[in-house]
């Protein structure tokens, strides 16, 4: 049997090189503040990725995605072993673009706490009076760059987004800047109308998109996650203070309180963390994490 060795690996996720395609696994590996902790929290990968598969089955028809299997079948032998049954993908390869596409729909978070120093988001005027996760108007699409592992991503306009694509594609910067923002807002707002219907408010999020062979914009990445989003319940949703979440937040919430903490979770943090990760799949599709 052929070993495979992860040629990239990010805070979460391990990509391995496959010829013609990647894999890509989601550990159970859990970050915050850009710090990978030190404890696993189980079956966390497997959620993303099915989290993932789920919607780029629903906007397929939006655009294409790089997802061309999550069953192990598919893959070479090496990855038919239990630690990759159900947090593996096999994607197409894309040339990734290096711009990470943040769309916010409520106020909340950095965003909050720069609207309240400055009444703008991301350089973005917003209306006076807003409360803490409220909802926005419409919803914003605010472009950051990609960091290193250890950096923190940086938040640029969306005309310095054109700057940063045309120095790679000389005569393409302003196209595909639009495509981004343009998919962005639509996978956006479809998605999170879909979610309300299930009783989750998708409060942001972000997206990555890479070019196929053809220089096609292609979405890559996870999708929709509790990693890459930020999940509310629909129910008892109230403007005015924090909501409680789907997401990490409870993880980032308990670090907070606990500086101390040297990056390492109790238990019962990392219990109520997954069931909220099971919690929101089941929400979402209609059926319990196999």
């Amino acid at each position: 049997m052929k070993e495979f060795k992860p040629i990239k690996e990010g805070k979460v996720r391990e990509i391995y090189d496959n010829g013609d395609s990647l894999i890509m696994v989601a550990t159970d590996r859990i970050s915050a503040f850009d710090v990978i902790l030190k404890n696993k929290v189980t079956k966390k990968g497997t959620v993303l990725t099915q989290m993932s598969r789920f919607w780029f089955d629903y906007t397929k028809d939006i655009l294409p995605n790089h997802m061309i299997s999550t069953d192990v079948r598919d893959m070479p032998e090496f990855f038919r072993q239990p630690q990759f049954d159900g947090n593996s993908m096999l994607c197409k390869k894309l040339t990734m673009l290096p711009i990470e596409c943040i769309v916010r729909g409520y106020i909340t978070g950095s965003g909050w706490a720069s609207y309240q120093k400055t009444g703008l988001v991301c350089g973005i005027k917003l209306p006076a009076g807003l409360k803490e996760c409220d909802k926005l108007p419409e919803p914003i699409y605010t472009p950051s760059t990609k960091a290193e592992i250890g950096d923190h991503d940086e938040n640029i306009s969306y005309e310095k987004s054109i700057e940063v694509l045309e120095k790679l594609y000389p005569g393409h910067g302003e196209y595909y800047a639009s495509c981004l923002k343009t998919y962005t807002l639509r996978l956006y707002t479809e998605c999170a109308e879909y979610a309300l219907s299930r009783g989750i408010i998708i409060a942001d999020t972000k997206f990555e998109f890479g070019l196929d062979e053809n220089g096609n914009v292609v979405l890559g990445d996870e999708m929709l996650t509790p990693d890459s989003s930020r999940f509310w319940p629909a129910e008892g949703y109230e403007p005015g203070h924090a909501q409680p979440s789907f997401d990490k937040q409870f993880v980032r919430d308990w670090l907070k309180a606990n500086p101390d903490s040297d990056y390492n979770l109790p238990q019962d943090v990392i219990d109520k963390t997954i069931a909220k990760y099971k919690e929101a799949y089941k929400l979402l599709t209609g059926s319990d994490l196999k």
